[in-house]
């Protein structure tokens, strides 16, 4: 079952962030991921927020988003995300079938 990752983003270190950018789509695209949305600039409907960037993403299944996601490739890059921003990861189950 298809699984989706939202990462919401706060700057903290423009450079190690950047880095973290740079580097990021190779080590991604080996994992079966795909790259819904990134944005600087997400309109808020509702609600407060105070983060710089959103990031969807989706995986064919939570293995693959694992596989990724705890990857030595993926830990290297990790640390200039973790310098570079603070971050709040959410992933969800797809849903099967009409709703």
């Amino acid at each position: 079952m298809t699984v989706y990752l939202t990462v919401q983003v706060k700057i903290k270190d423009r450079a190690a962030y950047q880095r973290y950018s740079d580097a990021f789509m190779p080590v991604f695209e080996k994992f079966k991921g795909t790259m819904l949305a990134a944005d600087f600039e997400p309109r808020i409907i509702s609600g407060e927020w105070d983060k710089d960037r959103i990031v969807i993403m989706s995986f064919p299944d939570k293995g693959a988003m694992m596989e990724w996601l705890t990857s030595e490739e993926y830990k290297v890059i990790a640390a200039d995300r973790d310098k570079g921003a603070d971050i709040i990861a959410l992933m969800a189950e797809g849903v099967e079938g009409p709703q």
